[in-house]
């Protein structure tokens, strides 16, 4: 699948799940698959705690990331120092 086909999976209404990216069909954040499998979940244990999704789903939230992380800085503490990613 291509970036653009994946990140069709993602929606985002404001009527729902006040309006944060989710999977397409369900009420399941962007945020939330995103959080599970940064604390080391794999996505094999995603699809059987969330047996509604599907593999492409998981990886639409990951491309919905990717494509954020290119926009944005964020500020990540090294030691004492603060180094701001671009």
């Amino acid at each position: 699948m291509t970036q653009n086909n994946l990140l069709s999976r993602i929606s985002i209404d404001s009527n729902i799940c006040f309006g944060k990216p989710c999977i397409r069909g369900h009420r399941i954040w962007v945020s939330l698959i995103l959080d599970f499998l940064a604390s080391g979940m794999t996505v094999e244990e995603l699809l059987e705690e969330y047996p509604g999704i599907e593999r492409e789903d998981v990886l639409a939230c990951i491309a919905y990331g990717a494509e954020l992380a290119r926009d944005c800085y964020v500020e990540i503490p090294v030691g004492k120092k603060k180094v701001v990613l671009k």
